[in-house]
């Protein structure tokens, strides 16, 4: 889909790597031309006046599991990092290159490649081919590649390549099929429970071998304190590493399970109230780069189950925005650092000229109400599942207009 004329938002707050900047801003053939003082509207352009409004960067969501855009649009998600972990899964190049046009025009999907074959963890898949059919990187899914040494060919294989692998940060032999954090909430529950240092565990091994090889990863979900220290302490030292979080893990703790409601089963699962605390830090201080939706939409037929037996899982993209904002409500964070972990720092780590609003990024932008009051429910949510765990919450803050390459989208 082609922009048609040239677009002028007039009036708003623009939201910049640099800070607040009120002005205009100007798209022309699908790019950002010009931002605050430069931006001076022309014959014929189309004009949105944007007063009261924050005129931010369309959202890249790094590592959704399901593509589901009515939600991505209604949360103002311009770009999606899709896991590998479908069915089939994201392992071949001819299923990654129709993956990578399904979305078009007015949703850019960016497939995740399978790291291995089946997403089994004991055979590299054709990554090179991968890259070749539009992966814009290397995923584990949602295991942890178990055999160190096909841990670093891997690695190895990516550094060659220039592409980052996105791991699962959580020790599949120490985790297995819990459910729960090992905690007194999980022992008063009687839910079946792993250790939190299976986090610390992974991580450890594959900042190490990230280390040896040079390569560049990103920690799809770390959630606890000493997790977060190891990559403070890997930064450091110089290694390529990003880190991600959902909001689910800044925002609620264990005792969200007191009730059984399978909404909150979550992998990794929700954490003790100091790693919640430690989240919130991380995000604070730069050591979180990311915040992502982890979009899963599970309907009844996978949690209307015991909490034990319910697949693990949110419906995630229609709130990550709200959630986010109330990081800035609570002087967490400002605004511009809002959008450096939903937008600017996931398309870095995709490696798309988008996620910022500079000329020469594409014109992926969205009109920002951050006062507008609502309610969170999951009867009535636009994605394919209502399964969030934050239902019936009030929460502000909704797009009220976006584009995707500067051609306007339907909300």
């Amino acid at each position: 889909m082609k922009q048609m004329r040239p677009l002028t938002i007039t009036g708003g707050t623009l939201v910049t790597p640099e800070g607040p900047v009120q002005g205009a801003l100007r798209a022309n053939d699908c790019m950002i031309a010009a931002v605050g003082g430069d931006a001076m509207p022309q014959d014929g352009d189309e004009i949105m006046d944007a007063r009261g409004m924050l005129v931010v960067p369309g959202i890249v969501d790094l590592g959704v599991f399901a593509i589901d855009k009515p939600a991505f649009h209604f949360g103002g998600i311009t770009r999606a990092g899709l896991m590998p972990d479908l069915s089939p899964p994201l392992d071949y190049p001819a299923r990654v290159r129709f993956v990578a046009q399904s979305g078009k025009p007015d949703l850019w999907v960016h497939p995740l490649a399978g790291a291995t074959k089946g997403l089994n963890g004991d055979q590299l898949a054709e990554i090179a081919l991968m890259r070749e059919a539009g992966a814009k990187a290397i995923a584990t899914g949602r295991r942890w590649i178990g055999d160190s040494g096909l841990m670093l060919r891997l690695l190895q294989y990516a550094a060659m390549l220039d592409m980052v692998v996105v791991i699962h940060a959580e020790d599949g032999g120490i985790a297995g099929n819990a459910a729960a954090t090992a905690s007194e909430m999980a022992t008063r529950l009687g839910l079946p429970s792993a250790p939190k240092e299976a986090e610390t565990l992974a991580l450890a091994r594959d900042i190490a071998l990230a280390e040896m090889s040079g390569a560049r990863i990103h920690a799809r979900q770390v959630t606890t304190r000493a997790g977060l220290q190891l990559v403070r302490q890997a930064k450091k030292r110089g290694v390529a590493i990003t880190a991600g979080v959902t909001p689910a893990h800044f925002m609620l703790s264990d005792l969200a399970l007191g009730d059984y409601r399978t909404f909150t089963r979550l992998s990794p699962p929700l954490r003790e109230e100091d790693d919640r605390q430690a989240v919130i830090e991380a995000i604070g201080d730069g050591t979180i780069d990311v915040i992502a939706s982890g979009h899963d939409p599970r309907g009844p037929e996978d949690k209307n189950l015991p909490f034990a037996d319910a697949a693990p899982g949110m419906a995630g993209a229609e709130t990550l925005l709200a959630m986010v904002l109330t990081l800035v409500r609570d002087e967490v964070i400002d605004m511009g650092r809002a959008f450096d972990l939903l937008a600017r720092n996931p398309a870095r780590v995709l490696g798309v000229e988008a996620g910022s609003l500079e000329p020469g990024k594409e014109a992926d932008i969205a009109l920002l109400d951050p006062q507008a009051p609502w309610l969170v429910d999951s009867r009535e949510m636009a994605a394919a599942a209502g399964n969030t765990p934050f239902d019936r919450q009030p929460v502000q803050g909704r797009v009220t207009a976006l584009w995707k390459g500067g051609v306007q989208i339907a909300l």
